[in-house]
């Protein structure tokens, strides 16, 4: 339970509910115990004045007595219902009070985890997948929410009902009281027992299934790559076989289950007929009525439905505190990301790399070796290199999603671990080597760079990457819907539709990260050309492998294995003959087929 002890925070800010739902459940078991001793009356005056019924036979006097007789038993009846429909509304106001705290409480904790997860690190992501993170604040929130809601729920109405009824009981008959509670914990142990073994086979079944899921989602995805090895046959196998697996395992989870209902009825008829057999001894001992077995038998069953929960509720508490501890596991992680002196204020977009070294906390790479170098605000700067020279590292510590291991990073001559992140990264665009589009409209993800973007600042933006021809040809224009990761676009759309997103926000500092690397050469030119504008009066770091995309910047650095190798203007480099113009050559060579 120490895991648990988490949501005491909770649990006391929605005390309200609480205490009123304890009221609630102690009111209902009242009005849930009163029918047995209705009962009870009901069964001893039918034995009692049978006799004198049957006397006044034939004689109109038993006409009469059977009318005062049948009017006590319709009251009864009537008192019987009364009470049932009582207990009916104040069991609904018990789950209208600690169901809907549950709820509350579990709406509370998702958004306290996705906001942690917001202030983690990108570090943080590379350790954990996507599917981990989705199913502690899913999956694991659902367990935790059943054990705030049905189970505590579930544990007032079983230590309520024992404590009123167990001494009612004792006090009609101490001897029958035992026998009939005597089945009940053998009864809750077997429940938990069978419970147990009903959510590991369910967890393995869920684990099947993901993976059978996850089989088929490649298959479709890849489709195009499957059929082209003609490997259909082989794909069909694999997914018979994991068919197979899932099947199996629904069938043991089957047969388990199939013993949960038998095994419930048959230890509450073991109840039953100990208690009408001590009872009928008491019965023919002068101690007991016929009206107190039928009320001990109501009793039983009273007792039945709150003792098997037990077993089940343990069950719950169980897998809700293995939960909540996998959870605290995240909520526990502490952003490596933070501020030190919480500055917000406008940057003029001053970049300056002081001997940095960083090394990737959870892979090891050395990306980046005593890197120095300086950007003026409003200047531009082309990083160029070769694959794992440290380019995108550059960038990454530019919007500070790491921080660097040695040296200083410092932006308007502030070390960058004095800012708040968030003020720091609104005043940058960054496109990233990694294009993220999101499953929505084209005008929402260019407006995504700023929120809520009016139409002409959209559209400027998309005709300064080069995307606005491409948007106006679809159907719908910028409402097309483009798909989960912008899959109805290809990677040069995509690219472009990203360098709007940044551009539209007219940041301080863009950084552009091999921004155009999917895009042919003239496409290339239109956007550069274009970029000149969005450039001018703005710190602008171009990162690629391409020398053509350098061309526009006033600085370039050329980086090999985390460090400088060559550094400055276009003409300087070529002058020189080193790396930078054998690229340059290299790629701006005709090809075979163009000498044709």
């Amino acid at each position: 339970m120490k895991s648990l002890q988490y949501l005491n925070k909770y649990l006391f800010k929605y005390k309200g509910y609480m205490i009123w739902g304890l009221v609630f459940v102690i009111v209902s078991n009242f009005f849930q115990i009163l029918p047995a001793q209705v009962v009870r009356w009901s069964i001893d005056m039918v034995v009692e004045n049978i006799s004198t019924y049957r006397f006044f036979k034939g004689s109109g006097n038993q006409v009469n007595y059977f009318g005062s007789f049948s009017a006590s038993l319709l009251f009864y009846a009537a008192l019987i219902l009364i009470m049932a429909l009582l207990r009916g509304l104040f069991l609904y106001l018990v789950r209208q009070t600690l169901i809907v705290m549950s709820r509350h409480i579990e709406y509370d904790l998702k958004n306290e985890i996705y906001s942690h997860y917001q202030q983690l690190s990108v570090s943080f992501y590379r350790r954990n997948n996507t599917g981990d993170l989705l199913n502690r604040i899913s999956e694991d929130v659902s367990r935790v929410r059943m054990y705030i809601g049905p189970s505590i729920m579930y544990g007032m109405q079983l230590v309520s009902l024992f404590l009123t009824l167990i001494p009612i009981m004792y006090a009609i008959s101490p001897r029958l009281t035992l026998y009939a509670i005597a089945p009940l914990p053998l009864l809750s142990f077997s429940i938990y027992y069978v419970h147990n073994i009903i959510e590991k086979r369910s967890t393995e079944i869920q684990e099947s299934q993901s993976r059978l899921s996850t089989f088929v989602q490649e298959a479709f995805s890849g489709i195009r790559v499957l059929k082209s090895f003609a490997r259909e046959l082989d794909s069909g196998k694999r997914f018979l076989d994991e068919s197979n697996v899932y099947r199996y395992q629904s069938v043991r989870l089957t047969r388990v289950q199939a013993l949960f209902y038998p095994l419930m009825v048959g230890l509450i008829g073991i109840s039953t007929i100990l208690t009408i057999y001590a009872g009928s001894d008491e019965v023919i001992g002068g101690r007991l009525s016929f009206g107190n077995i039928a009320e001990f038998v109501i009793y039983i069953n009273l007792l039945t439905w709150p003792v098997t929960l037990l077993g089940w509720t343990s069950s719950m508490v169980q897998r809700a505190e293995a939960s909540q501890k996998r959870i605290n596991e995240f909520l526990q992680t502490q952003p490596e990301i933070v501020s030190e002196k919480n500055l917000i204020r406008a940057i003029e977009g001053s970049v300056e790399f002081k001997n940095v070294d960083f090394i990737y906390p959870d892979t090891g790479i050395h990306a980046i070796r005593n890197l120095s170098f300086r950007v003026q605000p409003g200047s531009s700067v082309a990083i160029i290199g070769t694959t794992g020279s440290g380019k995108s590292t550059v960038a990454a510590l530019t919007a500070r999603l790491y921080d660097a291991t040695k040296g200083a990073v410092l932006i308007d001559n502030l070390p960058i671990q004095d800012y708040q992140p968030e003020n720091l990264r609104e005043q940058m665009g960054f496109v990233t080597q990694d294009v993220f589009l999101f499953s929505d409209t084209i005008y929402n993800n260019i407006g995504f760079g700023i929120g809520s973007a009016q139409q002409e600042a959209v559209v400027h933006a998309a005709q300064q990457a080069d995307i606005l021809d491409n948007i106006n040809d679809f159907p719908e224009g910028f409402e097309t819907r483009i798909g989960e990761r912008g899959i109805m676009l290809s990677g040069g759309q995509k690219q472009r539709v990203s360098i709007a997103r940044a551009i539209i926000k007219k940041p301080s500092i863009l950084i552009l990260d091999d921004a155009l690397s999917a895009v042919d050469t003239r496409t290339e030119d239109r956007i550069l050309q274009n970029l000149k504008e969005e450039m001018r009066g703005r710190t602008t770091m171009i990162i690629s492998h391409r020398a053509s995309s350098a061309k526009l910047a006033e600085n370039i650095i050329v980086l090999s294995d985390g460090s400088v190798m060559e550094e400055g203007n276009h003409d300087e480099l070529m002058k020189k003959g080193g790396f930078y113009s054998d690229l340059v050559a290299r790629q701006l060579q005709p090809s075979a087929a163009e000498n044709v």
